[in-house]
């Protein structure tokens, strides 16, 4: 049996644009923030040049996925209109498109008329709500009448509220449970490809992020892929003592061990790093597989 078939071989393939995808292996999703206001300064793009050119570092280092983003998530971040963003992301993704033509493009907004602009009009191939469709009433609708691959991530209130939303009875079982409504209500809707994010640093602090990471294997009992997005955040730098600028080490480790238990897509603004990282776990998987 080759490796591939038992290297995290669960999940379904995702149709983007009727290219099948399967995240047999785990890959890479590279971060493009078209915003002034990131928590990582290296990772804030304005300019079209500096955007093409983080477009391309990212698929030259072997990232299969590009993720766009107009819209700062991080803590206390400026709520910007839909107007506002709506710019940020029509300003650039023609040429991005008409640049990279084959590449997976994905959306990162929580507005179900940015991602119906994104997809129909600039050809995005796929939606990453952190919101989980709580924020806009009408972004499971949308995502069922576009028919593109869905991140359904999972957070509580709002980037402006969520450092005071971390209560919970249980966390795996809140996150689970959050998880198996929103999938079923999508289900039912039509929506055949969704991917899951657990949420890190969304309406949880640094304690329960290192539960959440403990036990992220549990969430295979969803059956669906799984990204995780930890690059730089503030439980590695926090618990450090660093700066996010200082946190690629401590993201390769987190990552690693996301890995292990069982990620699909590695959210990350470090693409060559993490393919290494991807390549060093599969070689040993193999290598276990083997006697």
């Amino acid at each position: 049996m080759e490796a591939k078939d038992t290297f995290f071989s669960k999940k379904q393939t995702l149709n983007i644009n009727g290219r099948l995808i399967s995240p047999s292996y785990p890959i890479v999703m590279g971060i493009v923030n078209i915003t002034p206001d990131s928590f990582y300064q290296g990772s804030r793009t304005m300019s079209s040049k500096d955007i093409l050119n983080r477009c391309e570092k990212i698929m030259v280092e072997g990232g299969e996925i590009i993720d766009i983003g107009a819209y700062s998530s991080r803590p206390d971040a400026d709520d910007i209109s839909a107007e506002e963003e709506k710019m940020r992301l029509s300003g650039i993704l023609g040429i991005i498109r008409k640049e990279f033509p084959d590449t997976i493009i994905s959306i990162d907004t929580y507005r179900s008329e940015l991602a119906k602009m994104a997809v129909n009009d600039f050809g995005a191939n796929m939606i990453n709500d952190i919101s989980g469709g709580s924020l806009d009433n009408n972004m499971f609708e949308t995502i069922a009448s576009l028919h593109v691959p869905y991140i359904l991530m999972h957070m509580k209130g709002t980037p402006q509220t969520m450092k005071t939303e971390n209560k919970y009875v249980d966390l795996m079982s809140d996150i689970l449970k959050y998880f198996a409504e929103k999938v079923n209500i999508l289900k039912m809707m039509g929506v055949a490809d969704i991917i899951i994010d657990p949420g890190f640093g969304f309406a949880k602090n640094i304690t329960q992020n290192f539960q959440l990471l403990e036990k992220l294997d549990q969430l295979q009992f969803l059956n669906l892929p799984l990204l995780v997005g930890v690059s730089r955040k503030s439980f590695i730098y926090k618990t450090l003592g660093i700066t996010p600028e200082e946190a690629l080490n401590g993201t390769i480790s987190m990552n690693t061990i996301a890995l292990l238990k069982g990620a699909d897509i590695l959210r990350v603004h470090d693409v060559k790093e993490a393919v290494e990282c991807i390549k060093l776990i599969r070689s040993l998987k193999q290598k276990g597989d083997t006697k």
